[in-house]
């Protein structure tokens, strides 16, 4: 072996064994101390093995240092802060072992720029109670900073480096104790620390307490949320200036309560900040879901586990989950992950802890489904999510047709669990049919329904007529056919005043059997706009649809792209839309409707960041391309917007919507034959088929064509085109807005 002085030097240890740990590899260095990958042969797991680099394996306050590391942060237990497992020395190297993370530092993250808010947001709520919990312990880290973050592959964030924490006299708890001043580690008025990230007292050298942790989590957050350091120069005189004297430049792409936070946390007097870390989580988490619980009351429900061989059962096992989903989200205190984000999550093969990291909620419910003739054994259990530890499992073994009794047992009990006294919650709702074989059925048409193509459709619809054959008293079924042709209509596979008045029909059918159906008294609130025009009956459809289920997640989708949207009220909108966006995160079609209300309401560069997180979560979603191309075309760059619509034609298999906009910016970019070349394309394609109006409008709009975009504009109102919607929030219109023919546009839409 090396040897550096008569002892083992790091730099060499690659392929040794220290102690009972054989180094694999070397991780990284700094000025403080070289990590390698190592196998701990007793226990046989992984581990970091982070020893002190050549020429400082001599210096006594280096190893006083190490040593307080391990002493520091082993005091620690929790999720959100790296585990030292040993600390030792062999062949005169010391050493600390350490959980060994998989993942990127939160340095790297921010770089690479593709954090979004709400990831932003919970990670910060995260690394404050991981704070709160140093702080409550009596430490104080003093380097706190991206690269001293980890980011695990299932999206945990843990605290790297406590090397430089000290302890306090007593607990930095909450109130008082946390202001406690801690005297210098290394001597009054010596500076440690990472200057970009310190407090102001830090880098003066005065005596500190966990209150200037979170100025340096600020400063962390800032550069989160912007992708930039709140403090930064060209020296370090002018980094200290600012950091003494001048606040960071405000943000005004982030929410107005996000800033705030990330404003108290920068205030140069200690006394202004949050006096302590959870105060500040609790800030946070109020910025991911303003006004509602997110501690131990926020759950997340898988689909349910099939265990028979086949795909037989399989509908149920979805089933099973999305209507215990939809009776849990009655219970108001209760925040429910919506079905898309909590089904995709689950096949993401992460464990528990991660799953409810990436989600932001505390518990999970997950089971298993057998099916054997006429039987089903359904296993349940609820898990906690910081440790995945069982909050409640049981086994139920039933016969099929108390399926749907079962699921308000289910909810029942989770409701209990977490609420304590479900007296104070509204009775759990059942919408049992008369025949267990009509609800089968129904189970198998939203499995169908959910994977959203034109095949899949139909196949649903004859799910859903199926079941009210078999029961035609079943509201639900008619409320599922209504569903299907709104989206025929919505998306012109076939002529929108027929699809409408079709499904129309059918939710005033499921109504006449459920009048408590939320779901439904949202979808007719969403047809009496698309087909009458007619806004009070949907402002009162909508406040029943509310009332009924405040925390149903597409009840407020509809209601902010039906009932707010079109009388221009976008900022509304907006803000309600990231209240479903929070809810259900991977939604694809979340974020869509949130980045078109952003584009509505003037917002494209907030509109740009939605298309990325849209893409990101699927790089061939053609609506991510679209509404970059819409970004750019708001910003009135029509070059730009080109490509990416160019992008979102193709991927959609040249769809309608998309080449209105396609031909709208092509005109609008000088590209006027190509332009032509789609009005020609379009008028061929609609001899033989419904094609929306609003697409001619479109595309003349981009030519300057007024006296056409108006004739097809009034042909979109005549054949009910939901693209005429937003004709109060259009950005291209706004040149004919003192157009008499506009203002007779609105008032054959009652929005004049």
């Amino acid at each position: 072996m090396a040897r550096t002085g008569g002892a083992l030097s790091p730099g060499a240890l690659t392929g040794k064994t220290i102690s009972h740990y054989a180094v694999q590899d070397r991780l990284g260095s700094g000025g403080m101390a070289v990590v390698y990958r190592a196998q701990d042969l007793r226990l046989g797991r992984p581990v970091a093995l982070k020893v002190l680099p050549p020429g400082l394996v001599a210096d006594p306050d280096r190893k006083r240092r190490l040593i307080r590391e391990a002493c520091a942060a082993s005091a620690l237990n929790h999720p959100n802060i790296v585990t030292i497992y040993d600390i030792g020395q062999s062949d005169g190297v010391d050493f600390i072992a350490m959980e060994l993370v998989s993942g990127r530092t939160l340095e790297a993250v921010v770089q690479e720029g593709n954090l979004r808010l709400d990831e932003a947001l919970r990670l910060a709520a995260a690394l404050a109670d991981a704070l709160a919990a140093a702080h409550a312990a009596g430490l104080v880290h003093r380097d706190l900073k991206p690269s001293n973050v980890m980011v695990t592959t299932g999206g945990r964030p843990k605290i790297l480096d406590f090397g430089l924490a000290k302890p306090a006299a007593e607990p930095l708890g909450p109130g008082g104790a946390e202001a406690a001043t801690v005297e210098a580690m290394t001597g009054t008025g010596v500076i440690v620390g990472t200057l970009p990230y310190m407090s102001p007292e830090q880098a003066t050298g005065r005596p500190v307490d966990g209150r200037s942790d979170i100025f340096s989590f600020g400063a962390l957050l800032y550069e989160m949320l912007s992708g930039r350091r709140a403090f930064s120069a060209d020296n370090p005189a002018l980094v200290l200036a600012a950091i003494l004297g001048s606040p960071p430049a405000p943000l005004p792409q982030i929410p107005r309560d996000v800033w705030t936070v990330v404003d108290r946390c920068l205030c140069k007097r200690p006394e202004e900040r949050y006096q302590s870390a959870g105060d500040l989580k609790n800030a946070l988490e109020a910025c991911l879901a303003p006004g509602r619980q997110t501690a131990d009351a926020s759950i997340a429900v898988l689909p349910f586990a099939n265990m028979n061989r086949s795909q037989e059962g399989e509908h149920l096992c979805e089933g099973l989950a999305e209507e215990i989903i939809n009776a849990l989200t009655l219970i108001p205190e209760l925040r429910v992950m919506a079905r898309t984000s909590s089904f995709l999550v689950g096949g993401m093969n992460l464990d528990v802890c991660e799953m409810c990291t990436r989600l932001g909620v505390s518990t999970l419910l997950e089971g298993s489904v057998r099916l054997a003739g006429t039987r089903v054994r359904v296993t349940a259990q609820l898990v906690r999510g910081c440790d995945g530890s069982h909050l409640w499992s049981e086994r139920y073994d039933r016969e099929l047709a108390d399926v749907f009794a079962l699921e308000d047992e289910i909810a029942g009990k989770i409701a209990a669990r977490l609420q304590g006294d479900l007296a104070k919650s509204p009775a759990l709702r059942t919408r049992r049919p008369a025949d267990p074989s009509a609800y089968q059925a129904y189970l198998e048409g939203r499995y169908h329904f959910a994977r959203g193509t034109g095949e899949a459709l139909t196949r649903a619809r004859a799910c859903y007529e199926r079941a009210i054959a078999l029961d035609p008293e079943f509201a639900l079924a008619y409320d599922g056919i209504a569903e299907v042709f709104w989206y025929l209509g919505f998306y012109g596979a076939m002529p929108p005043r027929e699809a409408f008045s079709i499904s129309t029909w059918n939710a005033l059918q499921a109504l006449e059997r459920d009048e408590s159906s939320a779901e439904a008294h949202a979808l007719l609130g969403m047809l009496r706009k698309e087909l009458d025009y007619n806004w009070p009956e949907v402002e009162r459809e909508f406040a029943l649809a509310r009332k009924l289920n405040p925390g149903s997640a597409i009840v407020r989708l509809r209601y902010a792209v039906c009932g707010l949207m079109p009388h221009g009220r976008t900022e509304e909108a907006v803000e309600m839309l990231r209240g479903v966006v929070a809810d259900d995160p991977l939604s694809l079609f979340a974020h869509w409707w949130l980045a078109a209300i952003l584009g509505l309401d003037r917002q494209p560069e907030a509109m740009h960041e939605e298309a990325d997180r849209m893409l990101e979560l699927d790089s061939n979603y053609f609506f991510g391309h679209w509404a970059r191309g819409t970004a750019f075309d708001g910003a009135g760059r029509p070059e730009e917007a080109v490509p990416a619509f160019e992008r979102a034609f193709e991927l959609s298999g040249h769809s309608a919507f998309t080449m209105g906009y396609l031909g709208r910016a092509l005109g609008c970019a000088g590209r006027t034959d190509e332009a032509r070349e789609l009005l020609a394309r379009a008028a061929t394609l609609s001899r033989d088929a419904y094609w929306p109006p609003m697409v001619f409008a479109f595309i003349h709009t981009g030519l300057g064509e007024w006296d056409s975009a108006f004739e097809w504009m009034d042909k979109a109102i005549e054949t009910r085109d939901p693209f005429i919607m937003p004709i109060k929030s259009y950005h291209f219109l706004d040149p004919v807005r003192s157009d008499p023919r506009f203002a007779v546009l609105l008032q054959k839409m009652n929005l004049g």
